[in-house]
């Protein structure tokens, strides 16, 4: 069997002007990243945006499982399926990170023969958009420091001081620093962390930005600390807001790639799908609706937190509306949330899929209570019996949701023609699409919301710590902030120990953190790494090189 990147290094990719020529750009249209890559000139918007939109068709999944459920590669074979009926579609997905990549998750590009290619590239350093978020998000730091070394014109508490350091590498080393060591001529010596690139407040500014004059607005926005007497510092204060942009200005544009199945894909801008919203830029996704009949786009995790943000942030944003959503699910994640252990897994268990469809179900009760329809995709493994098929498809017939097989993984679109014509179908239906909360609510109201109507939680409790946030964002006006939920993804609940479908829990708010430039307030629940370490055995061991430049061990 040959692995993703043997696929992705055999494939016959188009000229990236040619996939480009589809969508009736030009070559001037496009600023080029050698033949297969490209970004996508800003004039492009101006001339497509009082086109009519196509159909925003939303990947998200159940709670996510060491079993693997394959939203990514659905939604690649997803659109290569539509492109197999003639429709004109576009797929948009997040960049992967470095850290993640080198680490144990592995990449972001699909998989099998559902990719985007040139998948090495996608995976590595791609066109720079990282490292851009990586040197913005850095330069704030130093010009923040040397205002402290400089004479603390601001008055800046340093104790007091938010804005910590980004790398796109996974470093438990640098979780707990200490700077400004060696002396006066070194710096103000406090201590400091390290987040990984993704998690930096300016990849979610760049995402939710329509273009470089709100960027820069937004950028201003950010908080980086607060004062002696406690008053907000923000990156306006510093006049920061104009250099991080100019390092932004690129990384602003959507880039254009391909499927293996040669459809046009955006891979733009990747915020942590936890600490942040977890979804491609608004940009990307605008653009791709102007310029395709279908818009394919995915959320971080489980519809409980991706979908979730997509809907109550993202779309709120943008003015987005989606025509249906697709719930990825696979019968070995089903019975993982039934409590078969993952080396049972290949095991026929109908009882534990029949327990684990709990989740399943209130995924598919959270996309509904949005008013969009939903389908349930079925990433399909050699290890599922027709036993635990027929009564998944029983299952979901008595809870009358559309459902389908696929086996992109192994057939590309043509494994998912079914799925993509119960979307199609789903994509006609009236809707009625609302949101979970209203934005003039308090935060408390808006967490409220968010646990009980979406996680199923019995309640909300604060710690001390958290209540003394809140208070602090009320006094700074801030309380009209939209909400964004830091919760592990392996749980319904904020304990990820409780799969399938937890009932009488509650969730604890332990701290808020104020997103001012990116436009809402982080409630963490639970313990959030923010900058992850590497495993035992780090997929980076496994890679190579050869003297032609070939990759191998890249998944």
């Amino acid at each position: 069997m040959l692995s993703d990147i043997e696929i992705a290094q055999r494939a016959e990719m188009k000229p990236i002007t040619e996939v480009a020529a589809s969508l009736g750009l030009d070559e001037k249209d496009l600023e080029l990243y050698g033949r297969y890559k490209a970004k996508i000139s800003p004039m492009v918007w101006e001339r497509v945006k009082d086109r009519p939109d196509g159909k925003l068709i939303l990947v998200t999944a159940i709670t996510p499982t060491p079993a693997g459920e394959g939203k990514t590669t659905i939604s690649v074979g997803l659109a290569d399926a539509l492109h197999q009926l003639n429709q004109k579609v576009m797929v948009a997905l997040r960049e992967p990170s470095l850290g993640p990549s080198f680490g144990l998750k592995g990449g972001a590009a699909g998989g099998g023969y559902a990719q985007v290619v040139p998948m090495e590239d996608i995976n590595l350093h791609f066109t720079g958009d990282i490292h851009a978020v990586t040197t913005a998000h850095n330069l704030l730091a130093a010009i923040m420091d040397n205002h402290l070394q400089q004479g603390n014109e601001l008055n800046i508490d340093p104790r007091r001081i938010t804005w910590k350091r980004v790398m796109d590498m996974n470093e438990r080393a640098l979780r707990n620093i200490i700077i400004g060591l060696g002396g006066r001529p070194h710096g103000v010596p406090r201590q400091d962390s390290f987040d990984i690139s993704v998690a930096s407040e300016v990849m979610a500014v760049l995402c939710l930005a329509d273009n470089l004059t709100e960027l820069k607005e937004r950028l201003a926005r950010i908080v980086i600390g607060y004062t002696y007497d406690a008053k907000p510092v923000t990156v306006r204060d510093l006049n920061a807001q104009g250099a991080m942009a100019i390092l932004l200005k690129d990384a602003l544009k959507p880039n254009l790639v391909q499927t293996l199945g040669q459809v046009p894909a955006f891979v733009h801008g990747g915020p942590f799908a936890n600490i942040a919203h977890g979804c491609n830029s608004i940009q990307a996704t605008r653009l791709g609706l102007k310029l395709a009949d279908y818009m394919v786009t995915e959320a971080g995790f489980g519809a409980d937190l991706g979908a979730e943000k997509f809907l109550d942030i993202k779309c709120r944003v943008a003015g987005l509306k989606p025509n249906a959503v697709v719930i990825v699910a696979s019968i070995r994640a089903l019975k993982s949330h039934g409590g078969v252990a993952r080396a049972d897994l290949t095991q026929e268990n109908v009882e534990a899929l029949e327990t684990g469809f709990a989740n399943l179900e209130k995924q598919v009760e959270n996309i509904r209570s949005f008013g969009l329809p939903a389908v349930v995709a079925v990433n399909r493994f050699p290890t599922d019996t027709e036993a635990e098929i027929s009564k998944l498809s029983e299952l979901c017939q008595k809870f009358a949701v559309p459902f389908a097989l696929t086996e992109v993984w192994a057939k590309g679109g043509a494994g998912g023609l079914e799925l993509a014509r119960k979307v199609m179908a789903a994509a006609e239906q009236p809707s009625d699409f609302t949101f979970i909360y209203d934005q003039e609510q308090s935060p408390k109201e808006k967490i409220a919301a968010i646990a009980t109507k979406i996680y199923g939680a019995a309640g909300v409790d604060y710690t001390a710590e958290a209540e003394r946030d809140l208070e602090a964002i009320h006094q700074q006006g801030y309380d009209d902030l939209l909400v964004c939920v830091a919760k592990t993804q392996y749980s319904l609940s904020d304990n990820p120990a409780l799969v399938g479908r937890p009932k009488d829990f509650t969730i604890t708010v332990r701290e808020v953190r104020l997103s001012a430039g990116a436009g809402f307030l982080v409630a963490v629940t639970g313990q959030m790494m923010t900058m992850p370490g590497l495993p035992k055995k780090p997929a980076a061991l496994a890679m190579d090189i050869d003297t032609e430049g070939r990759i191998t061990g890249l998944f």
